[in-house]
């Protein structure tokens, strides 16, 4: 591996972060297991790619996207990981916004997460701009038994140019966990923008969670998460949750923080829930191995995330660019924190 451009973080810092990486399951050993979710705001290398329309993200495009920001960005995720585990780092980390396995590598083997195993799920999506989903899991927490990536089936894949969904399922503490990471089309132009996209990608995302749950008769673990573009209250949403089965049920965690008045992401002064965690039944009513419940689900906002918008009162969160403007912060998204608990 070529000698690695990030700059080295204290000694007392490398001393500090070995101590919890043994070859063991720090995760496991603590009776708990965190799960991230971060829409990580246009993390591109600094490179064109001829089947992508990355443009703007290079030295000399719209947004002066250079080697120097570049490794800031690397390493402001780097920040963001560690301080989210709390210094044990997340056993499983879905992103989106992500534009190859190359920034995927420079951040897992070229900072100090590279002391904690990560190891990688990535593959490209149809998305005209490149971002894509996915997944990277302490090797020492989790198995992966399987993954894939949908679209869905009605559409050509030539004519599809949102992102897929990412489908995996893993076994944690001997149970199986079957996750499935989204990153809905935005609303661009307007609440309508995307929406068919959204509907038919929703739609074979139920069917998809209703085969597996009828193919597992004591009732699986599940967890959807991801960018949705809309809210819990949004039509297409509430009819995913709700389904058409009678075998299916499940429920959205994003719910009870909504109704704090809490979001992921602002808007124009308003916070909205567009980040969010859906679960089935059975991670919430088990009586044995891995288990989650609606207050373990938590939005993840240290002040070094947040800065004062300058146009409305109150804070938000501190992304890299400001429209056009660059401000070298971490995201213009907040991460979500899910933790399974073991009976």
């Amino acid at each position: 591996m070529s000698k690695s451009y990030f700059p080295v973080i204290s000694i007392a810092f490398f001393l500090l972060i070995s101590t919890l990486n043994r070859g063991y399951s720090q995760a496991l050993v603590s009776g708990q297991v965190r799960i991230m979710f971060y829409n990580v705001e246009n993390l591109f290398d600094i490179y064109h790619d001829s089947l992508k329309e990355d443009s703007e993200f290079l030295p000399d495009g719209l947004m002066r996207w250079n080697l120097t920001r570049y490794k800031k960005k690397i390493n402001s995720l780097e920040k963001v990981i560690i301080a989210a585990g709390e210094w044990n780092t997340p056993s499983v980390i879905a992103l989106c916004e992500v534009e190859n396995r190359k920034v995927l590598e420079d951040l897992i083997y070229n900072t100090y997460l590279s002391k904690f195993n990560y190891r990688i799920i990535h593959e490209e999506s149809p998305d005209r701009r490149g971002i894509d989903v996915c997944l990277i899991y302490k090797n020492s927490d989790a198995d992966i038994l399987y993954h894939r990536y949908w679209i869905p089936e009605e559409i050509n894949r030539n004519d599809f140019n949102s992102r897929s969904v990412l489908y995996t399922k893993l076994k944690i503490n001997s149970d199986t966990i079957h996750l499935i990471v989204n990153h809905w089309p935005s609303r661009r132009g307007g609440v309508l923008a995307g929406e068919n996209y959204r509907q038919q990608i929703a739609s074979m995302v139920r069917q998809k969670v209703d085969s597996i749950i009828k193919s597992d008769l004591s009732g699986p673990r599940i967890i959807i998460l991801g960018d949705f573009n809309c809210t819990p209250d949004d039509q297409v949403i509430e009819s995913f949750i709700s389904g058409t089965g009678t075998t299916s049920s499940l429920k959205n965690l994003s719910e009870c923080l909504e109704d704090l008045g809490l979001g992921t992401y602002r808007y124009a002064g308003t916070w909205e829930m567009v980040d969010q965690v859906i679960v089935s039944d059975r991670l919430l009513s088990c009586k044995k191995g891995l288990y989650t419940e609606p207050g373990l689900l938590k939005i993840f906002k240290p002040d070094f995330l947040m800065k004062k918008d300058p146009k409305f009162p109150g804070l938000t969160p501190f992304s890299t660019y400001k429209g056009y403007k660059y401000q070298g912060g971490f995201s213009d998204h907040l991460p979500l924190l899910l933790d399974l608990k073991i009976r």
